[in-house]
């Protein structure tokens, strides 16, 4: 599979990596195996993950489990849980939070090194200079490799670097956003100062909560056990409108010999800045539907006749 490198300092990851946040919720350790396994024979090397995913830190103990002999295969991408809305902020806390994380992050992933660590969400009271300050102490101490954030606005990805720069520390290497055909508020402002500061851009939720893989039908319930059936956040994407959306993307993949799901992938692929697009799966044979997404490589006539939401 194709590798990218995240921004120009960053590791080099998969196009597709495989998002392990069903690991510990959706599937036990021996599903989570499977699907590791999955990965890796098709060429997956990035696996991200977070320290909230699975509760209780299990999806990064699920994840540890699965590589085992292969970790050295894989690009690990972890992320900082966030402070709770009781638990108030008082300085140095949530220094000490990402530094003691990550060490917790380390024995649960069985490894020496996390290559990815991420700032899951934007603290809006801690100084800026307290988390980048703990994670470029991470990053001299050689626990970790990289850093990145997520979740941020423009104006925040601007500062973050900016201070960066500044203080000569560690600098984030890339930014993981919401963005699917569906999703795409972030092309307004944030992925233009994802690209203006160098950052590689993760895209997560690429098949939005899979609507875009073509399960869902408009008029029918959702099926049980799905992301939609199962929660009302997720399950607002699901508009006439979108559904409407849906049936043409999936009419223009069909005339071009492709699922709407393959044509999800693709079309984050062959965006700007684009490193690795984070697809989940809860079984093997998912795993290999999102791989060939990167295997359609969409032209310039292709994009320019995507049909456009209204």
């Amino acid at each position: 599979m194709e590798t990218r490198k995240l921004g120009s300092t960053g590791p080099d990851l998969s196009v597709v990596g495989l998002g392990c946040n069903n690991f510990g919720m959706r599937i036990d350790a021996a599903g989570s195996a499977a699907v590791v396994a999955a990965a890796l024979d098709a060429g997956i090397t990035h696996f991200d993950t977070a320290q909230s995913y699975g509760g209780g830190g299990r999806s990064e103990e699920f994840l540890g489990a699965a590589l085992a002999s292969r970790r050295d295969e894989a690009v690990i991408a972890t992320k900082v849980a966030r402070r709770g809305p009781d638990d108030p902020y008082t300085p140095g806390v949530l220094r000490q939070r990402i530094v003691e994380g990550a060490e917790a992050s380390l024995r649960r992933l069985r490894t020496d090194r996390i290559d990815l660590y991420y700032e899951h969400f934007p603290d809006s009271e801690a100084p800026i200079d307290e988390v980048l300050g703990a994670f470029d102490e991470l990053v001299s101490a050689g626990k970790v490799l990289h850093i990145a954030t997520s979740n941020v606005s423009a104006a925040q990805i601007e500062a973050r670097m900016t201070l960066s720069a500044e203080r000569g520390w560690a600098a984030f290497t890339g930014a993981q956003i919401e963005w699917s055909l569906i999703k795409r508020e972030v092309e307004a402002e944030i992925v233009p100062a994802a690209l203006k500061a160098g950052l590689g851009i993760v895209p997560y939720f690429p098949l939005a909560s899979g609507l875009l893989t073509g399960k869902y039908r408009a008029g029918e319930p959702f099926p049980e056990g799905t992301r939609l059936a199962s929660s009302d956040y997720f399950a607002a994407i699901a508009t006439p409108e979108n559904f409407a959306y849906v049936d043409a993307l999936s009419a223009f993949a069909a005339e071009r010999g492709h699922s709407v799901l393959e044509l999800a992938v693709a079309w984050l692929v062959a965006q700007d800045g684009v490193t690795s697009v984070i697809t989940g799966a809860t079984k093997p044979e998912q795993v290999a539907a999102n791989v060939a997404g990167a295997d359609w490589k969409l032209s310039a006539d292709d994009l320019a006749a995507l049909p456009q939401l209204t």
